[in-house]
């Protein structure tokens, strides 16, 4: 079978989607993958055809983060606010139609096309206009549920979600009502999530199920159609590894620090800012450079920068992780059994925090909000050695990362082929 994978965002963002393809195509598929042209490079490297898709991830990357630590710190400055939010809009008007043209292009004889949460309007759009299985590869529990936060009313956080999508569908209203002119369907009338859950697509949730207790439940209602597989990573060594390790070895275990594929604004400073932090504890560091680059920064002997890393080979080394709330290093910090401290840049992230503190097993701040002091107090209370037991006792209750990559492909697998034997049975002819 013929499958085609869409992703867009950094690469936190594309690795389940490159994950899940891998797999497929080990299994004798045809697979391809569309990706950010900045990461077409790593969707190859993993083995996969990749072709660029949209713009250039990067820019649109920082703008995010620019305007969230705006909105969290200075939200007066409406100025600012909507001079980067026109910023963005203009963006995704140029991608989303530089996406329609790649999507139609690759997805004309596909079995089944698969699309990531960012940007999966456009993918829903083409599946519609070839009537294609459409599969959403979701790391975070996007659609409306009362799970949100542990003290939110379970009706108000379903309003919140819904009327998060109204907004979200306001906003992109204009852009994708010229994509499906131009494939011939009528506009729109309501938000995508809807459509896309109405239309049948299968809703795989890539994070561990452990963190929202009463989703599954919740639900049920949907059947077969939004599936648990847990976090999707690709859990493979890297040249980093050895260094990371010999490091780790050679005193006590560290705290691991990351923040993912976002850069930070600040890397000197947040480098003494940890150095300082661990040693009034008297800790180590081991940071992961991630997106940030972070030569010339301050050099202590307590602190070790290295580059990409294999987490699940290291975290397990480590007495506790800091890291920006990404599913992926969640997830990776859940199987090692090891405490986490959530510092946010992105709106997503605190709810993950949120349900870290509610299992007793890490905390949050956001990014902007911390300091010396803080990061201090709130390792202190992460090193206890009741998070670590805590986190200990969690960890037999995720899914191993091989089990994840099995259950997201079979998944795939049933979906495409149940699609293609029901077009045949109706008449059809094989795609």
């Amino acid at each position: 079978m013929r499958f085609v994978l869409s992703s867009y965002g950094g690469r936190g963002d594309i690795e389940p989607a490159v994950v899940a393809g891998r797999e497929l195509q080990r299994r004798g598929h045809d697979v391809i993958i569309a990706v950010p042209p900045n990461l077409v490079g790593f969707a190859e490297a993993a083995g996969l055809a990749a072709v660029g898709y949209g713009l250039d991830s990067t820019p649109i990357l920082d703008l995010q983060r620019e305007y969230f630590t705006c909105y969290s710190r200075t939200p007066w400055k409406l100025k600012e606010l909507s001079r980067m939010s026109h910023e963005t809009e203009e963006f995704a008007s140029k991608c989303w139609a530089a996406m329609t043209t790649t999507l139609v292009s690759l997805a004309q004889d596909a079995d089944l096309l698969l699309t990531g949460l960012i940007f999966e309007q456009p993918a829903a759009n083409v599946a519609e206009y070839y009537d294609i299985p459409l599969v959403t590869l979701h790391y975070f529990p996007a659609r409306p549920h009362g799970q949100l936060l542990p003290f939110v009313p379970e009706a108000l956080s379903r309003f919140g979600i819904e009327f998060n999508d109204w907004l979200a569908w306001r906003g992109t209203r204009k852009s994708e009502d010229a994509q499906r002119a131009e494939l011939g369907l009528p506009n729109a009338t309501y938000p995508a999530p809807r459509r896309i859950a109405e239309r049948g697509a299968l809703e795989i949730q890539a994070y561990e199920q452990v963190c929202f207790p009463g989703l599954a439940a919740e639900w049920a209602k949907w059947g077969s159609q939004r599936p648990f597989v847990g976090g999707l990573a690709m859990a493979s060594p890297t040249d980093g590894d050895a260094e990371a390790q010999s490091w780790i070895a050679a005193g006590t275990p560290p705290i691991f620090v990351g923040f993912g594929s976002v850069p930070i604004g600040s890397p000197a400073d947040t480098v003494a800012m940890i150095a300082s932090a661990c040693a009034q504890l008297g800790e180590r560091a081991i940071i992961g450079a991630g997106g940030t680059d972070y030569s010339g920064v301050p050099q202590f002997d307590h602190v070790k920068v290295v580059g990409q890393v294999n987490y699940a080979t290291i975290f397990p080394a480590c007495r506790a992780v800091v890291h920006h709330g990404g599913a992926g290093t969640l997830a990776a910090c859940l199987r090692a059994g090891v405490p986490q401290l959530i510092l946010w840049t992105l709106p997503d992230q605190p709810f993950f925090a949120a349900q870290l503190k509610r299992l007793k097993v890490g905390a949050g701040r956001r990014f902007a909000a911390t300091n010396e002091k803080t990061l201090v107090a709130d390792l202190k209370r992460l090193l206890a050695p009741e998070y670590t037991t805590r986190a200990r006792e969690i960890a037999p209750r995720t899914t191993k990362p091989a089990e994840s990559v099995m259950a997201a492909a079979d998944r795939l697998e049933e979906f495409a082929r149940l699609r293609k034997d029901s077009f045949i049975g109706d008449g059809g002819l094989p795609g």
